[in-house]
């Protein structure tokens, strides 16, 4: 068996995971010297550096002064089941999901709420349902950016402008790296250790005027725990939204969240890193029209997410062969370039066809995908040599 050469060039940082992901370019341990630690996070300090965090996500994602932003527990999941018990069941609900997590959230309301009018409309993996069936006399629940997929909703034309029920919108793979249209959106969700390569367990929540008025005339039928409640004697919890968490925050994670904002913010914001996801994926699609062996799982390029970039092994002689080993070359590829530093986490999700998964968020550089790409070649090469 022929060795394969090895590429010179590595790249300067190997992780490439789709959450937790990258910390920013520059990161260090000294930028956190400023975390309000063993004080409460109801002191006034604790407090002011809450309420900066919501404050500077608004100034850099643009959100509308009028809509609410709050930091609430357990990632991105907690904030949108909250929203979830909290919004579901005033009217039917159009639901849809098209991979691992929007399929989670159909299950949540058919499974665990149990509403009594839902329509679930789902796609298989590289696939969106049909938007346009979509009914939005109804509430609508549905992932913007599919994790582990790479497959997202293209932009927000396809929501009504005149929608008579709420959009819930989880955009945690979304959030600081694709342009979200907030008078389409209701509620938003995300989580900070995805595009911004923030720490995990805190979710965003993000709410418009009409899913205020909603939360203030609509008391759903079952139980609320505690970590959902966001309204009390039929009036929002304001508190929530200035920094009045509802239970309590890592400060550590929070000024690490900070510290992200005040990095996005030296790119010129917003527009700044658009423009580094955009060079990001510039890499991976170059690279991807000019393999034999790769190509992305998504079917449709308008489809096509920039941040969670799933990759399908093409090459004819290994879709020949049983699904097993195809998985298993997809695997080894992984665990190549792992064991050789080279990227780490980059593996299929674990419900989602076999592949790779490539993060290519703001906080990636485009020297280190560039510098990926022929170690890919190379592990693939290695990998079929073995078949």
């Amino acid at each position: 068996m022929t060795a394969i050469q090895m590429p010179d060039l590595r790249p300067a940082n190997p992780n490439f995971s789709s959450g937790p992901c990258a910390k920013r370019p520059g990161f260090s341990f000294d930028h956190l010297q400023d975390a309000v630690l063993g004080r409460s996070h109801r002191s006034k300090p604790g407090k002011a550096k809450l309420a900066d965090a919501i404050e500077r996500t608004r100034a850099v994602l643009g959100v509308p002064a009028d809509y609410h932003i709050g930091i609430v527990p357990a990632s991105d999941t907690g904030a949108y089941e909250m929203a979830m018990w909290s919004l579901l069941g005033a009217r039917g609900v159009d639901i849809l999901g098209w991979e691992s997590f929007g399929k989670g959230w159909i299950t949540d309301a058919v499974k665990q709420l149990k509403l009594d009018d839902i329509r679930v409309m789902e796609a298989e993996y590289g696939h969106l349902p049909d938007l346009s069936a979509v009914d939005f006399t109804r509430d609508v629940a549905f992932t913007w950016n599919g994790t582990t997929s790479g497959v997202c909703v293209p932009n927000g034309d396809w929501i009504a402008a005149g929608r008579e029920g709420l959009t819930l919108c989880d955009a945690t793979s979304a959030a600081f790296a694709m342009d979200l249209p907030w008078d389409k959106l209701d509620v938003t969700t995300y989580s900070w250790q995805k595009v911004l390569g923030g720490e995990a367990a805190h979710g965003m929540l993000i709410l418009s005027p009409r899913a205020v008025e909603r939360l203030e005339s609509y008391t759903p039928s079952w139980p609320m725990p505690k970590i959902f409640r966001l309204t009390k004697g039929g009036k929002l919890i304001d508190g929530i939204f200035r920094g009045e968490t509802i239970n309590t925050p890592s400060m550590l994670a929070v000024e690490d969240y900070l510290d992200t904002l005040k990095w996005a913010d030296s790119l010129g914001g917003l527009s700044g890193l658009l423009k580094r996801v955009a060079a990001n994926n510039k890499v991976l699609s170059d690279w991807v029209d000019g393999s034999d062996w790769a190509g992305f799982l998504c079917v449709d390029d308008a489809n096509r997410s920039t941040t969670s970039v799933c990759l399908s092994i093409i090459d004819a002689d290994i879709l020949a062969l049983e699904a097993d080993a195809q998985a298993a070359v997809a695997k080894k590829i992984a665990s190549q370039l792992d064991g050789e530093g080279i990227a780490y986490d980059i593996g299929a999700y674990r419900d989602a066809p076999a592949g790779l998964r490539i993060w290519a968020g703001a906080t990636v550089e485009a020297s280190d995908l560039a510098a990926l790409t022929p170690w890919l070649d190379w592990a693939f090469a290695t990998a079929k040599q073995d078949v």
